[in-house]
């Protein structure tokens, strides 16, 4: 997290509302004798008036979503944009119908994104995330103090659908984040709304740490009530013989597979969380099995499933994911299209995103000449606790299927499953090497 200034921010500047018992939490996660190198410094940044807003929202906070595309919020935000956020403002009047605004993408936000931040944002507490998505392509996502904080009252709200309420406080660690890459993000700081509890980014791979033990002796000792990471840090955490057991695991950043989130479940006894969510809009859905999918958890974000020709489907059609609105009112965003893709439909009157894929559908052609949609291999892997694979078929028919070096003793299981669904082709094995996200689903042949 950077800032618009250039000066090097002070304790001060990061916990604005510091008092003793933070620093004393500060001081404990990061003075350990098991703690590992925290290469960064970060902080909340939140003000007093910032934290009563922050409380006001999360209590004034609705339900999930169960709205129609008729809610006059749509209408008074197609209005804002048209007024006060450059892009949309060069592109004339304001529509009446949010069929009519054109669909954005990932490239707009690249190419200015300061031409999407609304001329009534101050810029003097403007921060700024750095992410690089699936293609590896770097952007800016500009927020604010107030708005990271908003995203602890989405995870409250997935957490309460497992039927769990956060309790920590003063002097415990609430959550802690995990990676297993380098460069890793890493730091501590602690969370206002939840009484200076403790928040601590670790990073899982042994180079960070003095010994490799001093990383389950040193998530034993801060007990945190939740563990958020991503399936790459999760298969770590499995492997490193830590003995306290979280409340819940969330996971985020990347496609969790139904075999890793039951050994998961099965190790640590608690639920284990699958968020979709990003950068730019925040937590999206959380996936439920007994709904059948990624339920939605934003009131105040509109979703639909756009076609080829950028047209809204109706429900129960796949397409590529698409929101409008989002609680970060440095972004505002109308009809962004997320480069996922899924099927909107409903459960119990709920909305919903079933089978959720990232990036654009790809087809594999069998031994016998048919053709087999990308969720077909996922479903035929999705037992397999691997924590990352890509699958590519080559010109020739031919299969490269790569997956994490962690997972290699999964590969022949990999390789009968896909066999069971495309047949006997030959497929090449290969690992991923690298920390970053891949690409899941390549071919040669579906162009």
């Amino acid at each position: 997290m950077t800032t618009a200034p250039t000066a090097t921010p002070s304790d001060a500047d990061r916990f604005p509302t510091l008092s003793a018992a933070g620093r004393n939490i500060l001081d404990h996660m990061r003075e350990h004798p098991n703690a590992p190198t925290f290469r960064n410094q970060s902080g909340n940044r939140l003000l007093a008036e910032d934290i009563t807003r922050l409380k006001d929202y999360d209590q004034a906070l609705g339900s999930p979503p169960k709205g129609s595309l008729g809610s006059t919020w749509i209408a008074d935000l197609i209005a804002q944009c048209y007024e006060i956020v450059p892009f949309y403002r060069a592109l004339g009047p304001a529509p009446d119908r949010l069929s009519d605004v054109p669909p954005i993408s990932r490239a707009d936000l690249a190419a200015d994104i300061a031409a999407f931040v609304p001329d009534t944002v101050p810029t003097d507490r403007l921060i700024n995330f750095q992410t690089t998505g699936t293609t590896g392509h770097r952007m800016l996502v500009p927020s604010h103090p107030e708005v990271a904080g908003r995203y602890l009252s989405f995870h409250k709200m997935a957490l309460k659908r497992f039927g769990i309420v956060p309790t920590y406080g003063a002097g415990q660690v609430g959550v802690m984040l995990l990676g297993h890459q380098q460069p890793c993000f890493t730091y501590v700081s602690v969370t206002p709304t939840m009484g200076e509890s403790g928040l601590v980014k670790l990073n899982l791979h042994p180079a960070e740490w003095r010994d490799e033990a001093d990383r389950a002796a040193y998530i034993d000792a801060m007990q945190p009530e939740f563990i958020a990471g991503d399936p790459l840090s999760f298969d770590v955490l499995l492997d490193i013989d830590c003995q306290w057991k979280p409340r819940a695991l969330l996971s985020v950043s990347m496609m969790l597979s139904d075999g890793l989130r039951h050994r998961l479940e099965d190790w640590f006894a608690c639920p284990v969380l699958d968020l979709y969510s990003m950068n730019e809009v925040g937590p999206i859905g959380v996936f439920d099995e007994r709904a059948g999918g990624h339920v939605l958890l934003q009131d105040k974000l509109w979703v639909e499933t756009l076609g080829d020709d950028l047209t809204a489907l109706p429900t129960g059609t796949r397409g590529e994911i698409t929101v409008t609105g989002g609680f970060n009112f440095c972004l505002p965003l109308l009809r962004y299209r997320t480069g996922d893709y899924g099927v909107l439909c409903t459960n119990s009157g709920e909305p919903m995103i079933a089978d959720l894929v990232g990036r654009a559908p790809v087809r594999f052609q069998s031994a016998a000449g048919q053709w087999h949609n990308n969720i077909d291999v996922s479903h035929a892997l999705k037992n397999l606790p691997i924590a990352q694979y890509a699958l590519h078929q080559n010109a020739d028919g031919t299969l490269d299927f790569a997956l994490s070096n962690r997972s290699g003793q999964l590969a022949d299981k990999a390789i009968l499953a896909l066999h069971a669904l495309l047949g006997d082709l030959p497929i090449q094995v290969q690992y991923i090497t690298s920390d970053i996200k891949v690409l899941q689903y390549t071919s040669d042949l579906d162009l």
